[in-house]
């Protein structure tokens, strides 16, 4: 199989990692939608990662079919488009009417009518190697977008000094999965995969060192979180606009508080392992 010849050993291997970590990026939010599940209610979620997440898993399938050997891009992001699915189909079965009627709009609008505008004006309007490029800019740029995300989160870790908003396993295989499809967009000399993991990979590793910096002081951030005036609350709206917001008001209870928002985060990390396989 040309997947597997000696020459294209290193994309398969790499190609491989960056699957195993980018599955496990995906099943992050599984802990949030469990929750909502337990609760039969969003609870102030917003649906728009998980929006944003299939839009850019249909745009890699869309592009990785156009290549020949871009395989294992396929088979994540057809794994990517399945449990988005799973996780919208959950959204709206327990959202508000009012967050429902918004989640259906954003569905047709990006995720049917974007999509469909893009793939018949590449088709149409663009051939072979042409089109190739065009879609490449697309999703490259869709991935700078998605990798701008986390400065929100680490400006967030630096203001609170607490890691409580940013686990360090998720971080960690962000990291990896950046790592490995950087890697597998080298050896397969396509740089539309590679260069935004490079952005992945130094956001990711950033977040790590934040994390190895202020570990030690989220137990006592939580101790005196509790005397803190209103203003110091965790405004979730200003984290970015891929990233899950609260529609509710914070709790005034720091541990119910800390909680909550660690959860909001948590979710909007697992929904863009795009990260990586997404780029």
């Amino acid at each position: 199989m040309a997947l597997i010849s000696t020459e294209n050993i290193w994309v398969f291997i790499f190609g491989i990692l960056g699957n195993i970590s980018s599955f496990v990026v995906f099943m992050a939010p599984i802990p949030t939608f469990y929750r909502i599940w337990k609760k039969k209610s969003t609870d102030g979620f917003q649906s728009l990662p998980y929006l944003v997440a299939l839009f850019s898993a249909m745009l890699w399938i869309y592009y990785a079919s156009l290549k020949s050997d871009a395989f294992l891009l396929i088979t994540i992001n057809s794994f990517g488009c399945l449990i988005e699915t799973i996780y919208i189909a959950f959204y709206i079965t327990y959202a508000p009417k009012k967050a429902r009627m918004s989640t259906l709009k954003l569905l047709l609008s990006l995720n049917f009518m974007g999509f469909s505008t893009i793939l018949l004006l590449s088709h149409f309007l663009a051939k072979g190697s042409t089109r190739i490029h065009i879609l490449g800019w697309i999703c490259m740029t869709f991935a700078f977008i998605v990798f701008v995300a986390p400065l929100s989160i680490m400006r967030l870790v630096i203001r609170t000094k607490s890691v409580e908003f940013m686990p360090f396993n998720l971080s960690l295989f962000l990291t990896i999965s950046a790592i490995a499809w950087l890697f597998y967009g080298i050896f397969l000399k396509d740089l539309y995969v590679a260069i935004p993991n490079i952005l992945g990979f130094i956001f990711g590793f950033l977040q790590m060192v934040l994390y190895g910096i202020y570990r030690n002081k989220s137990k006592s951030v939580m101790v005196k979180g509790a005397q803190l005036p209103q203003q110091h609350s965790i405004d979730m709206t200003k984290l970015s606009t891929i990233t899950s917001t609260s529609e509710a008001q914070p709790k005034t209870e720091c541990k119910e508080q800390n909680v909550d928002q660690s959860g909001r985060i948590k979710e909007s990390l697992g929904s863009n392992p795009i990260t990586a396989c997404e780029v």
